[in-house]
């Protein structure tokens, strides 16, 4: 039967992960102070004389006075951001996907359809943070008995990967991909026309880096451009699956 028109929805999973570290330090047993119950042991604490939030018309300010050793200590293979002040982040970390249904129209074969969805993160920690995607399988119809198959980009010396793009733009090349464009993206992504097929859960895949960055950022903006092509003897009918995208900060 000849596919006249394909419809598909792309359905998404926002899950975003926080870790919380905690770091105790043994020396030799000489303490500032001991804090201590039945329940818990505080082994050199800090104690502070003065701590507040003054403010006024023209300024809001968050204060510590006491704070032993303040300062951010770094090596090749560490950050520590030392003091209260420090894990009183100003930029709270957060994630956001502008659209979570991505309908990609009817599609005709050899004609490439595209839709997009933005991709935002603030964050304001001492390490990084980065965010994951990988699909639950690939553009499935309803009924599960026919799939459009994950794009292998233009094949040949161009064929994409999960974790390496590759240009796309044969309308003869078929199959799901997306492309990546604006901050803290891969540098496998040089233009609009290179492509990755989505790395599948179902396969078994781990899911692939798409944004990260060891920086604090007040706002890393990217777009996900999916893309979908099918031959005139793809089986019509309506494709669906959910892209998981998983936003992970580190402190």
């Amino acid at each position: 039967m000849i596919a006249k028109t394909l419809l598909k929805k792309i359905f998404f999973g926002l899950v975003v992960v926080f870790y919380t570290l905690f770091l105790i330090v043994y020396a030799t047993p000489v303490y500032a102070q001991r804090i201590n119950s039945s329940g818990y042991t505080i082994i050199f604490p800090n104690v502070n004389f003065s701590a507040g939030n003054p403010s006024s018309a023209g300024y809001d300010l968050s204060t510590t006075v006491g704070q032993l050793a303040a300062k951010q200590f770094s090596s090749s293979g560490y950050i520590v951001k030392a003091g209260f002040q420090y894990l009183h982040s100003i930029i709270p970390f957060t994630f956001s996907i502008s659209d979570i249904s991505i309908d990609l129209g009817s599609l005709t074969p050899d004609t490439p359809s595209t839709a997009t969805t933005t991709l935002t993160v603030t964050f304001g920690g001492a390490g990084q943070y980065q965010v994951t995607a990988v699909e639950v399988g690939p553009l499935t119809t309803l009924s599960g008995g026919d799939t459009i198959p994950d794009t292998s980009c233009n094949g040949g010396a161009q064929t994409c990967t999960e974790s390496s793009a590759h240009v796309w733009t044969s309308s003869t090349a078929y199959g799901f991909g997306y492309n990546m464009s604006g901050n803290d993206i891969p540098a496998d992504f040089v233009n609009s026309t290179y492509y990755r097929p989505f790395a599948d859960s179902t396969a078994p895949e781990n899911p692939v880096t798409v944004m990260s960055n060891s920086n604090i950022t007040e706002s890393s903006i990217s777009t996900v451009t999916f893309k979908a092509n099918v031959s005139n003897i793809q089986p019509a009918g309506s494709y669906q699956t959910v892209i998981k995208f998983v936003a992970t900060p580190s402190f």
